[in-house]
């Protein structure tokens, strides 16, 4: 049976609840230098702030090598009474030094499937899903091969993968890649950052090809998009595509938190979801949030 893997343990796809599909609890990368999420006590202020607007589970989509901080998962889940599924993965190259993927060339794949069936590191908790990331319109030769390692890791244990799409471009071009040359189910992929190029063919293409589309935000970087987010879920609910949606608040730094004065986790639940509900009707923003997640990241585990 399908199962989504949270650091505490496999649930059942339908105890979930109300689901942020796209966030970060800990986080840190020389790109953000001073930003990063780094603090336990804001990240359990967070998700009790996320728990009291209804929230019950929070994908943290940070992947290996940008301060995971897996150990420390498992008692604020408890803590807090939320989900919390944790990432492997690998991001674009700018995130890491050269040493560190020197030391992951021959062996990607591996660490992938040994975090999600082991444990990352000596934490002893089990990543629910894989992470990589695409370029500006292209992909790299550090996208296909984190993305090649993806794959296979994906075909010998069904977790989803979440792309992170760059300024929400090259979906289609994961789509062929993933699902075409390397035949990943597109089922089990997850487009991100879809909102950030609210090109409305493109997001038909990509839902049509069957794989999943996240939304995310709002953000200071991509405000300019952030309003016609409702419009993109309409128009791809009208086609027929609403069960493809997922949404989530995505907050990569410590000013977007909102126990720092940001939107942070809560203002999906506080705001994105009446404007959503104003769009396209409180049945179908009942089952982004919680029915469309659990297939999403639910896998049948080995």
């Amino acid at each position: 049976m399908s199962a989504v893997r949270t650091v505490l343990g496999d649930v059942a796809p339908g105890d979930l609840g109300v689901c942020d599909a796209h966030d970060h609890l800990f986080f840190g990368s020389p790109r953000l230098p001073g930003q990063e999420l780094r603090s336990v006590a804001a990240a359990r202020a967070e998700l009790v702030a996320f728990r009291e607007q209804g929230g019950g589970a929070v994908v943290q989509w940070t992947p290996y090598g940008l301060g995971r901080r897996a150990a420390d998962l498992p008692p604020l889940s408890r803590e807090t009474g939320v989900h919390v599924v944790a990432a492997t993965g690998l991001h674009q190259a700018v995130h890491y030094d050269e040493d560190t993927l020197a030391g992951l060339r021959s062996r990607l794949a591996e660490v992938f499937v040994s975090e999600l069936t082991e444990g990352i590191g000596t934490s002893g908790v089990r990543a629910g899903l894989v992470k990589v990331a695409g370029g500006f319109h292209a992909l790299d030769a550090h996208a296909r091969w984190t993305m090649a390692a993806a794959a296979e890791a994906q075909h010998a244990t069904g977790a989803a993968i979440a792309v992170h799409l760059e300024m929400g471009t090259g979906a289609l071009d994961v789509v062929d890649l993933l699902c075409g040359e390397l035949g990943v189910p597109p089922h089990r992929v997850v487009l991100g950052h879809l909102n950030r190029s609210p090109d409305l063919v493109v997001h038909r293409q990509a839902a049509r090809s069957g794989c999943y589309l996240a939304f995310d935000g709002p953000s200071l970087a991509h405000h300019a998009t952030d309003w016609r987010m409702p419009d993109a879920v309409r128009a791809l609910a009208d086609a027929g595509f609403g069960d493809r949606v997922l949404l989530g608040a995505d907050t990569t730094t410590a000013a977007a938190r909102s126990v720092s004065g940001g939107p942070g986790m809560p203002y999906l639940l506080r705001r994105v979801r009446s404007r959503l509900v104003h769009a396209v009707g409180e049945e179908l923003v009942r089952r982004v949030l919680t029915e469309n997640p659990g297939r999403a990241f639910g896998a049948e585990w080995p």
